[in-house]
């Protein structure tokens, strides 16, 4: 490795065991693990924010399997370059090679005539792809992609894999470790890499090339902010930034402030945010923080994100600051939100509770004559299309997991439910 390339380029893993986290889908036992350990492994996509190892691991695992490895970049690869690898795999295929691996990065912005180009030779095994996203794939990868590819998803790296890390760096990197450096503190780095374990090493370098002098260098978060701080970029939408502007943004939409809000979605446009990225944390505030409050918000919100497919930029932002201003001066209420919150909690509590016998399905004589389906009561042959009876399974019979809050919208709503079943919730 050149010593002038970055230190999160020299301290690239070359094999799982230098492999540090996403322990979730590479444990000893995992899915994923036996795949690459028996060679056979399936198309995939890696979803999971910058840093944590989604190339790195492609690369891993086509040494480990010992096939062809070709590399792509969506932001500047198109139809040409694909069908360049698919001959170059289908030539090689009659020489006896196994199937080639085809990475592609950042696979969210190729378009759908790009990903239908990979279809046939994925199908046919000319290829095995391997797709890297932060972006959900299940909004980014078309569905005919999607479904023959397994997702597995990367997490941030946690405080102790981080520390591991530059403690490697350190200790292994040919330039670092003929320097004495004492880590002292590490909160500032932590903070900066924002669990990007290449933001987080090249920021550890770009201190120790600045600061290191007398053959010793003691680092502190002090010293860290002061180097750092002018090279922090105002906007880094692969970075810490972007999750602490979307999170500003949501919450100044949930607490009803327009001016905040307009001012966040302006910051993420003169960023370089993806505009369908903020129409979907737009389509999820408006079921989230207004919901059954004004059931008008996710129409609005949906629409927006049509709208910008449609349009693109720039005049989608206007499109977005209609919706944004639309939400922040909405009424709010999280009931739903709440609602399924507590009855998912409660099924990981009761576990797979019987489906009582009036409710279950008869389409055979056997189980009608199990009492499937019997005293059932067809809602619509009673009065106002109502008539009392339990749909719950009787160990949690009454729970209640709708409660409103202080729009007007969500009391109505617990109006309507005393009034149908007074006191059983």
């Amino acid at each position: 490795m050149n010593q002038s390339s970055p230190l999160a380029e020299r301290m690239r893993p070359q094999n799982l065991s230098e492999y540090i986290g996403q322990e979730h889908i590479l444990g000893p036992n995992s899915g994923l693990r036996r795949a690459i350990e028996s060679g056979h492994i399936p198309s995939m996509i890696f979803w999971g924010p910058p840093g944590v190892g989604k190339t790195t691991l492609a690369q891993i695992i086509a040494q480990t399997v010992k096939r062809p490895f070709h590399q792509l970049s969506a932001i500047n690869s198109g139809v040409k370059d694909i069908r360049e690898i698919i001959q170059k795999a289908s030539s090689s295929g009659f020489f006896g090679q196994q199937n080639a691996i085809l990475f592609i990065d950042e696979i969210h912005r190729f378009s759908k005539s790009q990903q239908d180009s990979l279809l046939g030779a994925v199908e046919k095994g000319v290829l095995t792809l391997i797709g890297a996203t932060t972006e959900n794939p299940s909004f980014e990868v078309i569905s005919a992609l999607l479904s023959r590819s397994q997702v597995y998803t990367l997490q941030h790296h946690t405080k102790e894999e981080l520390l591991k890390l530059m403690n490697r760096a350190l200790r292994e990197d040919t330039v670092l470790k003929t320097k004495k450096v004492d880590l002292k503190e590490t909160s500032a780095l932590m903070k900066i890499s924002g669990g990007d374990a290449r933001k987080l090493l090249n920021a550890l370098e770009m201190v120790i090339d600045q600061a290191y002098e007398d053959k010793k260098l003691v680092i502190t978060d002090e010293l860290v902010t002061n180097i750092l701080q002018a090279n922090i970029a105002t906007y880094d939408k692969d970075g810490e930034q972007h999750y602490d502007i979307i999170s500003a943004f949501i919450k100044s939409i949930r607490g009803s402030d327009p001016n905040a809000a307009i001012y966040w979605l302006a910051r993420m446009i003169e960023g370089g945010e993806d505009p369908k990225f903020i129409a979907r944390r737009l389509i999820i505030s408006a079921s989230e923080d207004i919901g059954l409050a004004n059931p008008n918000a996710l129409i609005m919100a949906n629409h927006t994100f049509d709208a910008i497919h449609k349009i693109g930029w720039p005049e989608g932002r206007i499109v977005l600051a209609q919706c944004v201003i639309y939400l922040a001066t909405s009424p709010k209420g999280n009931g739903s939100y709440m609602a399924i919150g507590k009855a998912q909690k409660l099924v990981k509590e009761t576990g797979s509770l019987s489906v009582p016998l009036p409710l279950r399905n008869a389409p055979t004589k056997l189980m009608k004559d199990l009492g499937y389906g019997k005293e059932y009561k067809y809602s619509h042959d009673y009065a106002n299309n109502f008539i009392q009876q339990e749909f719950m399974p009787e160990e949690i019979a009454g729970t209640s997991f709708f409660n409103a809050g202080s729009s007007n919208r969500e009391k109505d709503i617990e109006k309507t439910i005393k009034n149908l079943w007074g006191d059983k919730y």
